[in-house]
């Protein structure tokens, strides 16, 4: 009986449901996304644009059993359930830049209740440049800027640009398997970064991104017609050779790029806030209780890197906002027809009727 009833729980029958209520009580939307990962993301997207109509609760794909992901949480836009009052929250992988390529490229960029990340994934917010040197202080407890983060993002991104419209290129056209994301990750990821001369590593890295540049031009000789127009059609869906690294996949960039750069770089600040407690130290017992303090009150960064909310000003962060305001004051204007059709009716009902003359 339950797993009927589950069925029949759609947009159609929340909005019959909050007819029920009084006029003045918030409209719930219900928000389905891909894992517990996402949850705390989207609770927070989605908070900051709740008004005084209409509020939001997130939720994991299925309430019966324990599947997640993408297609799963999409499952409701096939059976037609998604509508005002229940959308599906997910990552936006490689589905948006396809534009309608695939089934799923076709529902996550056109389906008006579908809401994506236009980033790759959740990792690469996480993974924000502008937020990492917060990162650093949140896990070190120490402010000192000793690697500009941003500039060397841009660089890299810069770098794998070319490499990474050729990847979006394979996948568009079914050549996936000719260069696949796991092909793209062994490229770009960085070996013995030093965070001292992060130029050499970036040399290297455009040295291995021209090889298999050279290399995909001989063996696809058919891309030369459309790689310049996919190009300006990437800049055109807000993919800059500087954001790049933005688009790839999440959690190479994290695994692969920003982690060993971060593990470094919070190294290098722990030993310089442990050496000015040993240098300023009175005595040895002194020492010992600070340095103790320090490192209790010190964290992992990859823990401060998932929990950090530092790329909430990032633009395609706040293009997901707006595109969920555009579905709010839609709705909003769906119901203010009927509750003014209401209080006239009141006002009617209200009016007395004057005696006959």
């Amino acid at each position: 009986m339950a797993k009927r009833l589950s069925k029949n729980l759609t947009s159609r029958y929340l909005e019959a449901a909050h007819r029920l209520q009084s006029k003045r009580a918030r409209r719930k939307i219900f928000a389905y996304v891909e894992s517990y990962d996402d949850v705390l993301f989207w609770s927070q997207l989605l908070r900051e644009v709740e008004t005084e109509e209409f509020c939001f609760e997130v939720m994991l794909p299925s309430r019966s059993t324990l599947c997640k992901g993408k297609r799963q949480a999409l499952t409701n836009v096939m059976g037609e359930q998604l509508g005002g009052h229940m959308i599906a929250c997910v990552d936006a992988d490689y589905d948006y830049l396809m534009q309608g390529a695939t089934d799923i490229s076709r529902t996550v960029t056109r389906n008006p209740y579908v809401f994506h990340t236009y980033v790759y994934a959740i990792e690469n917010y996480q993974c924000y440049a502008p937020a990492l040197q917060s990162v650093c202080v949140m896990a070190t407890l120490n402010d000192h800027r000793i690697f500009d983060f941003e500039g060397f993002l841009a660089a890299f991104s810069v770098a794998v640009w070319p490499l990474f419209v050729w990847s979006v290129w394979c996948y568009r056209h079914g050549y996936y398997k000719t260069f696949s994301m796991a092909d793209f990750c062994n490229v770009i990821a960085l070996s013995n970064l030093s965070f001292a001369h992060p130029e050499q590593a970036l040399e290297q890295l455009r040295h291995r991104v021209n090889r298999k540049t050279n290399w995909l031009q001989h063996h696809l000789p058919q891309a030369r017609k459309d790689y310049a127009a996919l190009r300006d059609e990437l800049v055109s869906l807000g993919v800059t050779p500087e954001t790049t690294y933005l688009y790839i996949r999440g959690h190479d960039l994290c695994d692969a790029v920003v982690s060993p750069l971060l593990a470094a770089v919070c190294e290098a600040l722990r030993r310089e806030r442990e050496h000015e407690i040993r240098r300023l130290a009175e005595h040895s017992v002194q020492m010992q209780n600070e340095l103790s303090a320090y490192q209790h009150a010190a964290s992992p960064f990859e823990e401060m890197l998932r929990k950090h909310t530092g790329y909430r000003e990032a633009p395609p962060y706040r293009r997901v906002q707006a595109d969920v305001r555009r579905l709010l004051a839609s709705l909003s204007e769906q119901i203010k027809p009927k509750d003014n059709d209401r209080n006239s009716e009141k006002r009617l009902s209200d009016t007395p009727l004057r005696p006959a003359r």
